[in-house]
């Protein structure tokens, strides 16, 4: 509608998602009549915290506690330096493993973390494993760390696949734990000039010798190197375990597509083992979910994919100002949520009509979105638990949509880091500072919380 206002002719991914959901109009219509909404999605009931030990909602409590205060959260890799400086990695160690450690972090060892993925088999909640490993700019550390990460991700495929902690077992994988990060910037500028074609890239993941213009002999060696990474991984997990991959930053996003869509056109054939993920908060996102379909398509492979809104915002907005680039991400919450909406609904469309070929995780702590959801879901008769639709939100957090949604029949996954203290604390950090607005917006999760500690107070007085 805005668009006829204006009286621009619509883009091709326009017209697509025009096409496949309606008009902005009619959308926002049909959210707002209530008898579209599930009645038994309430997620303001405190007794989803009913199967929480005393420890937990007291830890749970703490922890949010903390990170409700902005300052703290943003200075928290800050706060680690200087409690090491006072009291050693030992001491810190000490501190954090009992409080922000336990509550996001399934444990250190097999054993440790077999305990807790145990637990959320009990609540019907499944495991996504997360070998918290990831690389920046000018953070390589050398090609021997890149195949030290490969049999860390490697050996998640075989707990992932091994347990009985879910019938569909998924893991998440950051390419640039497998490929310099500074590299995959370079190939991101590469192929804007000059794409790849997908084929070159399958068959050096086979191992062929494929030159690729642009790279030096050093550049190149590692390319290969890292898609034969990438290829082992895939290789060991196809028809065990999905490997979603991680979106990261926009400056190398378009090389982590590349490889990642390599991999889908070669496991892909006959169901959705490898996904990729879109960052909703990115105005081109939509665009970019748009080509994957059609890319799909092309190349005969299924697609999945992780829908996220996003968490690189302020970092992405300030290279974009010191490099003099528009800014990449939406102006406002609202845009963000039109945009995760609209390509939810553009998904969810695509799978009632081709259920075998696409998958999607509605990877959200929104509640809004969840409802969308699980409401476009029963419209378009797409089943709850069907393998085709999921959902997935942050182990420690939005406890109270996971439970609800997991006692409604719905597929519902955590993601989960798991390793040391001090292999996870700087991971934690980081997904702290990315996800500041889910952070402070954790007060419902603690009023439910505190709801259930008054409850069983009051049980108590009465006994």
């Amino acid at each position: 509608m805005m668009m006829a206002c204006v009286g621009l002719r619509p883009s091709f991914p326009q017209l697509m998602l025009l096409r496949m959901t309606g008009t902005a109009a009619s959308r926002s219509a049909a959210a707002r009549q209530p008898d579209l909404l599930p009645a038994t999605l309430d997620f303001t009931d405190p007794s989803a915290f009913k199967v929480k030990s005393w420890t937990e909602l007291l830890r749970a409590l703490a922890v949010f506690r903390f990170c409700s205060f902005p300052v703290l959260v943003n200075n928290s890799d800050k706060l680690l330096s200087v409690g090491r400086g006072l009291v050693g990695s030992r001491g810190v160690s000490l501190l954090t493993r009992p409080t922000v450690y336990a509550q996001f972090v399934a444990g250190e060892n097999e054993e440790e973390i077999s305990e807790s993925l145990e637990k959320m088999k009990l609540l019907r909640l499944r495991p996504m494993l997360a070998v918290p490993i990831e690389e920046d700019l000018g953070e390589s550390t050398g090609e021997k760390r890149y195949e030290d990460n490969m049999a860390a991700m490697l050996e998640c495929v075989r707990m992932s696949h091994s347990s009985s902690w879910s019938t569909e077992p998924m893991m998440q994988l950051k390419v640039t734990a497998l490929i310099s990060a500074d590299l995959c910037v370079k190939l991101t500028a590469i192929n804007a000039q000059q794409p790849y074609d997908l084929s070159q890239v399958v068959r050096a993941m086979d191992g062929e010798m494929i030159s690729f213009p642009g790279l030096n002999d050093s550049e190149l060696a590692h390319f290969l190197r890292g898609l034969q990474r990438l290829n082992k991984i895939a290789e060991a997990s196809v028809n065990k375990v999905r490997v979603l991959v991680d979106a990261e930053y926009t400056y190398m996003n378009p090389a982590l597509s590349l490889v990642t869509m390599a991999m889908m056109k070669k496991y892909n054939k006959e169901s959705a083992w490898i996904w990729n993920t879109y960052q909703c908060y990115l105005k081109e996102s939509s665009s970019l979910l748009l080509d994957a379909l059609r890319l799909s398509q092309e190349e005969d492979f299924c697609l999945g994919v992780k829908l996220v809104r996003g968490a690189y915002m302020d970092k992405e907005r300030a290279l974009a100002e010191k490099q003099g680039r528009p800014d990449p991400v939406h102006q406002c919450w609202e845009d963000t949520n039109d945009s995760y909406n609209t390509s939810l609904d553009v998904l969810l469309k695509v799978i009632s009509q081709q259920p075998q070929r696409h998958r999607i995780i509605v990877a959200s702590h929104n509640e809004e979105s969840v409802r969308r959801a699980a409401t476009r879901m029963q419209e378009l008769g797409i089943e709850r638990d069907g393998g085709c639709v999921c959902f997935g939100q942050l182990l420690g957090m939005c406890d109270h949509v996971s439970l609800t949604l997991a006692k409604e029949g719905y597929a519902v996954y955590k993601s989960v880091p798991y390793g040391s203290v001090e292999d996870t604390l700087p991971y934690l950090v980081r997904r702290a500072q990315e996800n500041r607005t889910v952070l402070q917006g954790i007060r419902k999760e603690r009023d439910l919380m505190r709801q259930e500690l008054k409850r069983r107070l009051r049980l108590k007085r009465h006994t």
